[in-house]
């Protein structure tokens, strides 16, 4: 039962649309400008630098402190399960009917708590994949398959992976538009 009460701690703070509140203070709607996304890459592009960098800031948080709040919850497994549910949260929003970001900040403060040297890792193969095709969204996509496998690496730890294949799939399916050709 304290997992299920870190899902929903999880869910509730990924789905907190930092973007969407931003963009009202300066009387814009991210939902409808830029890309119409409403994460911290939109944010940047409609906003400005400032807004857009504690977008990105407070959605990295978010994350980890999903993490933070699971793991007092419910253990290792709370912490897990809470930092996947955070991913799942700005994907898909309760607060701005189901809509969300791509999820790569709030994954990636899930994983700067649960697993540092994991985000170092997939930061670099993010790079890599920038550098060959030079695109942003493409690269999220194909780091993201490295996840699981570096989490494997890192840890060995069966939840760990588990936590890791969730995140991924998450991220790669909230990308996976970006691959078509």
């Amino acid at each position: 039962m304290d997992v299920l009460y870190a899902v929903a701690a999880g869910y509730l703070l990924g789905s907190l649309p930092f973007a969407v509140w931003f963009g009202w203070i300066q009387k814009k709607n991210l939902l409808a400008e830029g890309s119409g996304n409403p994460g911290a890459i939109n944010a940047f592009r409609v906003l400005g630098v400032v807004p857009g960098l504690m977008v990105l800031l407070l959605d990295v948080f978010k994350g980890f402190l999903a993490v933070f709040y699971g793991a007092l919850l419910g253990g290792t497994a709370g912490a897990l399960a809470g930092g996947v549910a955070a991913v799942a949260g700005h994907l898909c929003s309760i607060w701005i009917r189901c809509r969300g970001g791509k999820g790569v900040a709030t994954a990636a403060g899930v994983w700067l708590a649960v697993q540092p040297a994991a985000v170092l890792v997939i930061a670099l193969a993010w790079a890599g994949g920038w550098i060959l095709s030079r695109d942003a969204y493409k690269s999220f996509a194909a780091a993201a398959l490295f996840l699981a496998p570096v989490a494997f690496w890192l840890t060995g730890d069966g939840e760990v992976v588990l936590a890791a294949l969730a995140t991924s799939g998450l991220l790669f399916f909230a990308h996976l538009k970006y691959l078509r050709v």
